[in-house]
């Protein structure tokens, strides 16, 4: 969990209004006008029948390649024409989108505010794989149709990566529309309410529109919540969703009974409201739970944190096999930018600096971005450490904008292009691809207690704290992400994560 930051000053509290001026009022604070109260397409509406077109594309898009590239090569034998083969397939769609359906491909985006399409790959790779030989077993049935099965895993293997690709593309498009933002309440502003606040405002691309707090004893604020008030008491709640068309509400321990507050929930959600439920030890849950019941009673099970050597030696061989490979495909990237840092300034083309991970000290390989006498003018740079001052963390040091950078490090940095030598360190077994933030030895000395977990997996070039912010992540709440990220380790999240971070190294760092 985030550290928390307080002042002495309460929250903002919003005197009472009338429910229209309340909505005016909104309006004009966000500067987003949004739709009438309850008239108007929600998220889930629109995402729903996007992802949808967006399945019956790329599902076309495959059917009519497999058909062109096998026609062509004289290898087809159905009984049909192929306008009518075309026209069978297409009849077909409603079902696949039944399927998809059944594996929840479609609701997901509405419930969970950080859901991609990496999380849908594999129910995208069942539902391809199902409706493949569902539709096999439907040409053998009829004999109208008699696909070769050359032509079938070619359908196969172009779905899986065409609907995926048009997935991308149609989240892409309606993330830039009105319809995608939710209007959001949190019940509670304590600590808690608040660091999820924090934790909101820093990620717009989960598409929250946050308007405020609802609480009649709330804590003293964060110093980073902008100008967030509070909106009323839990008693206004439901007059507050009808008023402001809140579409999601976080329940963010609030100080109302268990009675008080659980009237509330249901009442929200009769109101077509999306409820999500901060639950209390929220910091031992992974993404791995299970919820089960007992009589009636609903229990969450944690599995143990526990690190089999198979599975430490499937990681490894993935480490490998991917680091040598990139290495290879990237050399050429490699050498330009080797030859760029040479042109642009004296010094070495690497920047080797000693990091501590799994137990042991290691010399991690960078481009060199710098200076060649950036360490002995750090002092004068010291003081723009943007984590210094009210709020921040000196464990850390950010300067942005350094003037210590060169005019080629500065590029690098921007696209995170000085960081691809650690394939080196990969190949060596110093480094993995997925892992925990590699710290200098100074930093690795603040981390005690039962975070020292993080050392248990080798560091790597990329984890939960280059997903979600980089250097814009605190330190207690970095170590805290790669505990979690140690504790509820799965191959399956290494490629979520390894896919989840390419499109953040498209987008380029404010300041470097």
């Amino acid at each position: 969990m985030g550290e928390i930051e307080r002042t002495d000053a309460p929250l903002v509290v919003a005197p009472p209004l009338p429910a229209a001026d309340r909505l005016t009022i909104e309006h004009a604070r966000t500067h987003r006008p949004r739709r009438g109260a309850l008239h108007y397409r929600r998220r889930g509406w629109l995402v729903r029948r996007i992802l949808a077109m967006a399945d019956v594309v790329g599902l076309v898009s495959a059917f009519v390649f497999s058909q062109l590239l096998f026609e062509r090569h004289g290898t087809a034998i159905d009984v049909v024409g192929p306008f009518t083969e075309v026209l069978l397939f297409l009849l077909t769609l409603p079902l696949w989108i039944v399927v998809a359906r059944q594996y929840g491909l479609y609701a997901m985006d509405e419930e969970r505010t950080d859901h991609s399409t990496v999380d849908d790959f594999v129910g995208v790779l069942n539902m391809v794989t199902l409706g493949t030989w569902l539709f096999l077993a439907a040409t053998r049935f009829t004999d109208l149709v008699r696909p070769s099965l050359p032509r079938l895993f070619f359908f196969w293997s172009a779905a899986v990566a065409l609907v995926p690709a048009c997935r991308a593309l149609a989240r892409a498009w309606v993330r830039r529309t009105m319809t995608y933002q939710q209007n959001t309440l949190i019940l509670g502003a304590g600590d808690i309410g608040q660091l999820v606040a924090k934790k909101l405002l820093q990620h717009p691309e989960y598409g929250l529109n946050l308007l405020g707090f609802v609480d009649a004893t709330p804590k003293e604020r964060r110093l980073d919540l902008g100008d967030l008030t509070i909106l009323g008491t839990p008693g206004e709640l439901v007059d507050l969703v009808r008023a402001l068309g809140v579409e999601r509400l976080i329940v963010a321990f609030s100080a109302d009974s268990h009675t008080e507050l659980l009237e509330l929930v249901r009442a929200v959600g009769e109101l077509d409201v999306q409820v999500d439920i901060v639950p209390r030890l929220f910091e031992a849950l992974g993404p791995h739970v299970s919820v089960h019941t007992i009589e009636g009673l609903s229990v969450i099970g944690l599995p143990a944190p526990r690190l089999s050597r198979s599975a430490l030696v499937l990681k490894r061989e993935l480490d490998l096999v991917l680091s040598a490979v990139a290495l290879v495909v990237l050399s050429p990237v490699l050498i330009a930018i080797a030859v760029a840092i040479k042109l642009d300034s004296r010094g070495p083309v690497f920047f080797r600096q000693v990091r501590s991970g799994a137990g042991r000290t290691f010399r991690i390989f960078k481009f060199r971005t710098m200076a060649v006498d950036a360490e002995k003018r750090k002092h004068e740079v010291a003081h723009l450490n943007k984590h210094l001052g009210a709020g921040g963390d000196p464990r850390m040091f950010k300067v942005p904008d350094d003037p210590r950078v060169t005019r080629v490090g500065r590029f690098l940095r921007r696209y995170s292009l000085d960081e691809l030598p650690q394939l080196l360190n990969v190949l060596r077994g110093e480094m993995s691809l997925v892992g925990p933030r590699p710290l200098i030895l100074e930093e690795d000395s603040h981390v005690g207690g039962r975070s020292r977990r993080r050392l248990d997996l080798k560091p790597g070039m990329t984890g939960l704290w280059q997903v979600l912010g980089r250097d814009d992540i605190p330190f207690e709440e970095m170590v805290e992400l790669d505990y979690r990220y140690v504790t509820t380790w799965t191959l399956t999240n290494d490629l979520k994560l390894m896919f989840r971070t390419l499109p953040i190294l498209t987008r380029p760092r404010a300041s470097c």
